[in-house]
């Protein structure tokens, strides 16, 4: 049995592994995600280590083993299908979701998740577009084409797929301006001088700064999206 501050710090450090790439994450990296002291993760880590769940090296950080990932990957299963489960089915916003699944995940059985998997249609993302693992462990979902709004060319046609900052305050900010998940849009122009990007997303311009712009994971559909959506303009005029 493992306790809900060890779960939550496998999760962590999980999380850590798909944000940076790396397989081994530093205790700064984890003390910053879980907003704690350096001392008390390395502490943590230690314990970790010796229940076989992660190997620790001093200065180098921690490493999750099978055993560790297995339960850090349940976890984050728990977490995601949860946040959907209360948006589709009690009609939270996405900006509210996080704090109750983080509460929810530790009490729910894993018969009760399968059963919120099976409800929802077997779900491969979250509402924020972040990947479900299905109940083997796996990514039933992969973004390796997903790239920062930030980075398109003009006349870039694209879908947002993913959030990355998903904070209540970015996310409600999101909300307020019309841009959502799933949404098709084009890029008119995207100043890397002036730091600002201009699009036109389901037929409304929205200009955002490129902080913002960054935390938005796109897929490139066309490099000729202004010139299809002035041709779909003109049709229907």
């Amino acid at each position: 049995m493992t306790t809900l501050t060890v779960e939550n710090y496998l999760k962590a450090t999980l999380q850590a592994e798909h944000r940076t790439g790396e397989t081994w994450i530093t205790t700064g990296e984890l003390a910053l995600a879980l907003s704690v002291s350096p001392g008390t993760v390395t502490s943590m880590l230690k314990t970790l280590s010796e229940s076989g769940h992660a190997e620790y090296r001093p200065y180098a950080g921690v490493c999750l083993t099978p055993a560790g990932r297995e339960v850090a990957m349940r976890m984050l299963r728990r977490h995601r299908l949860i946040e959907l489960f209360l948006v589709r089915t009690l009609d939270l916003s996405w900006d509210q979701v996080h704090e109750e699944a983080e509460n929810m995940e530790h009490a729910v059985s894993d018969a009760l998740i399968d059963r919120m998997d099976e409800f929802l249609g077997r779900p491969t993302t979250d509402p924020h577009g972040d990947p479900i693992p299905s109940a083997e462990g796996e990514m039933r979902v992969r973004d390796d084409r997903a790239i920062p709004l930030s980075s398109l060319s003009d006349g870039t046609h694209f879908r947002i797929v993913r959030v990355v900052d998903q904070g209540a305050e970015f996310l409600r900010f999101l909300s307020e301006v019309g841009v959502l998940l799933h949404q098709e849009g084009v890029v008119r122009s995207n100043s890397s001088t002036g730091g600002i990007i201009a699009i036109v997303i389901e037929g409304r311009p929205v200009v955002l700064g490129h902080p913002a712009a960054m935390q938005l994971l796109v897929e490139p559909l066309s490099e000729w999206g202004w010139w299809l959506l002035m041709c779909r303009d003109q049709i229907r005029d």
